[in-house]
């Protein structure tokens, strides 16, 4: 079983050789004050990158009418890629889920200053609820008729995780199952990229779980209208705070504001909203402040803990 630190240190070397090769962009465009001249936002890909791009690049001309510079969208790989990319000043604002934001925080100086907004989720049914929250869960779920009605029979059993800085998709529950006796080695791991395959991955009997988020079932409903009906949660985690809008170091204040007065801006108008409520669900913006996420280093330390 990879842990955290083993799976960000095996990734750094080949992040260096593919952000050389591969970005057009070697360093971001600032003056020696911190000004920005140009602005290169990155989302990571909660489901599928081109979809996700197609949906957020309109964002572009939003922001840039908001800044007076240009500005670039683009999806990164992975979590790791992004984190690599602000730390080498290829990104200079990041779509950052609690667990990249702490590392990308702590290894280069990455600073949060907005923590998205959604609504809530009703269960069993998925169905959103009237009220904003910043923070959400991350549920394990199995198919109806797997014979899986606790987690203790998650023992010997397959399950569809996302990648090891993944909060939802790899920390929280894991870490809580270890809390509750179920051991990382009581159970195999398929590593998937996005939480719609890991729902795909336990309809299709690919597997016999998946850590998504709650309720991930939801992305894959359109294409999948039994989705609900063939699935169940087992299982629940403690609420995680909510993904954040994050700055690369080397940003000066004024500019800091100027993105973050922009975006709060930008998602009260319609076509904001309906650009960020499409990529990832999202219904608006907050301010945040780093010590949000205080309970996401202590599960990533507990999480590198297990082997």
């Amino acid at each position: 079983m990879r842990n955290l630190k083993r799976g960000l240190m095996l990734f750094v070397g080949l992040a260096a050789v593919v952000l050389l090769a591969a970005c057009g962009k070697s360093t971001s465009d600032t003056s020696k004050n911190g000004d920005l001249k140009s602005l290169t936002v990155q989302f990571v890909p909660s489901s599928n990158a081109n979809t996700i791009e197609a949906k957020a690049k309109p964002l572009e001309k939003l922001l840039s009418k908001q800044l007076g510079i240009p500005v670039h969208v683009s999806v990164s790989t992975d979590y790791d890629t992004i984190v690599e990319a602000m730390g080498s000043k290829k990104v200079d604002m990041g779509f950052l889920p609690p667990a990249p934001y702490t590392i990308a925080h702590k290894k280069y100086g990455v600073n949060v200053i907005l923590q998205s907004q959604r609504f809530g989720v009703k269960e069993p049914s998925g169905e959103p609820t009237d009220k904003l929250t910043d923070s959400y869960a991350s549920e394990v779920l199995v198919r109806k008729n797997s014979g899986i009605n606790s987690i203790e029979d998650l023992k010997g059993k397959k399950i569809a995780v996302q990648d090891v800085t993944s909060d939802a998709g790899y920390i929280f529950p894991m870490v809580e199952l270890d809390q509750k006796g179920i051991k990382p080695s009581d159970y195999t791991t398929v590593t998937v990229k996005g939480h719609d395959q890991g729902v795909l991955s336990v309809e299709n009997k690919d597997t016999d779980a998946a850590f998504v988020f709650n309720d991930a079932r939801n992305i894959v409903k359109g294409d999948v209208p039994t989705i609900f009906d063939d699935t169940k949660i087992l299982y629940m985690t403690k609420p995680i705070p909510n993904d954040t809008i994050s700055v690369r170091a080397g940003i000066n204040k004024k500019w800091q504001d100027k993105i973050s007065d922009a975006m709060l801006k930008i998602t009260k108008t319609k076509q904001g909203h309906d650009i960020l409520s499409s990529v990832y669900s999202w219904e608006g913006v907050t301010p945040a402040k780093d010590s949000n996420f205080d309970i996401v280093r202590d599960y990533e330390a507990k999480a590198d803990k297990l082997n």
